[in-house]
C-alpha cells in the first residue's frame, strides 16, 4: 500500500484505529505525505473521546514530525495523563516475543526507535512510559523482555537513575541497563573509549558561555580546555542533535558571531580531527552494534566535514551510491574485520546490548568515534527504486535485532 493510501486510510477509519506509531507517521512524512489531514482527523477523535491516549500520542508524533515543537510536547503529556502504555501488534499477527520498551517523555531523540528495528517482525511491543517522580502503572503488560529505550541526556539522567532503581527486582530479562546508557554523553563516552586501541575519540570538554566568552576573548587559551588543542574547534550546544548549533571555529574571533546566535549556555568543545580521504570527500557512517556485532547501516559521502546522509546528496549521485553499496557488501570482510579490535574494545566498555556508532575513518586507518548513542534512527525508508541495496542490508540489521531478542528469551527460560 502507498503512503498516500495508507494516510487516507488511517483518515478514514480513524475512529476505529489503534496507535499508528512513529515508524508509518515517519514513514509517510519521509515519502511527502501531508500529514496535515490526519492530524486534524485524530485530533477530533481524541476530543470527542477523551480517554483516548492512542490518538493524542499520534497527534503527538504528527506535530514533531511537522515541526511544531512545545505543542509536541504539551499533546504528549496529556495522553500521558490518560495512559502510559501504548500497544504495537507484532506485523505477522502472531506474538512470537511480547517486548516491554522502557520509555520516556520527550521528543523524537529522547527514546530508542525500536518500532523501525521491529518492521516486519513476529514481535509485539508495549511501550510503557515511566513519567519522573510518578509510580508505574498496575498492571504492566506481561512480556518477555524488557528494553530500557530512554535515552541519554540532561533531561533524561534522573529519569535512568528512576529506572535503574524500578529494575532492581525485575521479574524479566532487561536489555540495555539504564546505568550504562548514562554513561554515553559526548564527554563521558570521551572518558570510556580515550585508552580503547584502535579507536580516535576527539576529547570533548563541556563548558559554560562565559568560559566560551573568555576564550573568544583571548583571555584563556582553548589549551586550558583542551589539552594540546589549537584551533579549528567543534563547537555545539549541550544536548543538540543533527547538526543543529554544531559549527567549526577557526579562530577565537568567530566565537562572539556564534554566541550572539544562540541562546544556550552550555556547550561542548572539541579538536576538530581532519578525516577527509585522498579524493577530498568526507565519509561517515552509521554503525549499529548488536548482541556485539557490528553492521552498517548508511555511509555518506560529502565534500563538507559536517555530514548528515539527508544532505550528502547520495539520492542524487549514483557514484556515491555505488560506493555505499560496495560498502555495505564489503563491510563484514573489509571494515568491520579491520576494526574488530576496536569494536570488540567499544562493546566490552559501553556495555549495552544495543547502540549505535557514527564514525569514520582518520588518515592513518584508526576508527574515528563522533557519537555513541542508544536513540538514532536505524530505519529502511529509503525508496527502493533509488537505493535498491538498503532493504537487503537493514533486513540483515533487522534480523539479527529479533535474533538477540530471541536468544535473550531462550537464554532465560527456566
Amino acid at each position: 500500500m502507498s503512503p498516500n493510501a495508507l494516510a487516507q486510510q488511517h483518515t478514514n477509519a480513524a475512529e476505529h484505529e489503534p496507535l499508528i506509531g512513529l515508524a508509518t507517521l515517519m514513514k509517510m512524512a519521509f515519502s511527502g505525505v501531508d500529514l496535515a489531514p490526519l492530524g486534524q482527523r485524530l485530533l477530533e477523535r481524541a476530543i470527542s473521546n477523551p480517554n483516548d491516549g492512542d490518538k493524542l500520542m499520534d497527534v503527538s508524533t504528527i506535530l514533531q514530525l511537522t515541526g511544531h515543537h512545545d505543542i509536541a510536547l504539551a499533546t504528549q503529556a496529556q495522553a500521558l495523563e490518560i495512559q502510559r502504555v501504548y500497544h504495537l501488534p507484532a506485523a505477522t499477527g502472531r506474538n512470537a516475543i511480547r517486548l516491554l520498551a522502557i520509555m520516556g517523555p520527550g521528543d523524537l531523540m529522547a527514546n530508542t526507535p525500536l518500532e523501525f528495528l521491529l518492521e516486519g517482525s513476529d514481535v509485539a511491543l508495549d511501550m510503557l512510559y515511566v513519567v519522573p517522580g510518578q509510580p508505574l502503572p498496575s498492571p504492566l503488560p506481561e512480556h518477555d523482555l524488557a528494553f530500557v529505550a530512554v535515552g541519554e541526556s540532561d533531561q533524561n539522567r534522573p529519569l535512568l537513575k528512576q529506572i535503574e532503581n524500578l529494575l532492581m527486582d525485575w521479574p524479566r530479562p532487561v536489555l540495555n541497563r539504564p546505568e550504562q546508557i548514562a554513561r554515553l554523553s559526548r564527554d563521558g563516552a570521551y572518558a570510556l573509549l580515550k585508552s580503547a586501541p584502535g579507536i580516535v575519540i576527539p576529547a570533548s570538554e563541556r563548558i559554560d558561555r562565559h568560559t566560551l566568552e573568555r576564550i573568544g576573548h583571548r583571555e584563556l587559551l582553548i589549551s586550558t580546555i583542551l589539552e594540546e588543542c589549537e584551533f579549528p574547534i567543534i563547537v555545539r550546544p549541550v544536548g543538540s542533535h543533527a547538526g543543529k548549533g554544531l559549527v567549526k571555529l577557526d579562530h577565537p574571533d568567530a566565537i562572539a558571531d556564534y554566541l550572539q546566535a544562540l541562546p544556550e549556555q552550555e556547550f561542548y568543545v572539541t579538536p576538530f580531527i581532519d578525516y577527509r580521504g585522498s579524493d577530498g570527500q568526507f565519509r561517515k557512517s552509521r554503525i549499529a552494534v548488536i548482541d556485539a556485532r557490528p553492521f552498517v547501516c548508511h555511509m555518506a559521502i560529502s565534500d563538507h566535514w559536517m555530514i548528515h546522509y539527508m544532505n550528502a546528496g547520495m539520492g542524487e549521485s549514483p557514484a556515491k551510491r555505488a560506493e555505499e553499496a560496495r560498502f555495505m557488501a564489503d563491510f563484514d570482510a573489509d571494515f568491520a574485520r579491520r576494526h574488530a579490535a576496536a569494536f570488540a574494545a567499544i562493546t566490552a566498555r559501553v556495555g549495552l546490548d544495543y547502540y549505535g556508532i557514527d564514525c569514520a575513518e582518520t588518515v592513518d586507518g584508526q576508527l574515528l568515534i563522533f557519537e555513541i548513542d542508544t536513540s538514532m534512527i536505524v530505519h529502511a525508508m529509503d525508496p527502493v527504486d533509488v537505493f535498491p541495496y538498503k532493504q537487503p542490508q537493514m533486513q540483515k540489521v533487522f534480523a539479527a535485532f529479533r535474533l538477540m531478542l530471541a536468544n535473550t528469551q531462550r537464554r532465560n527460560r527456566p
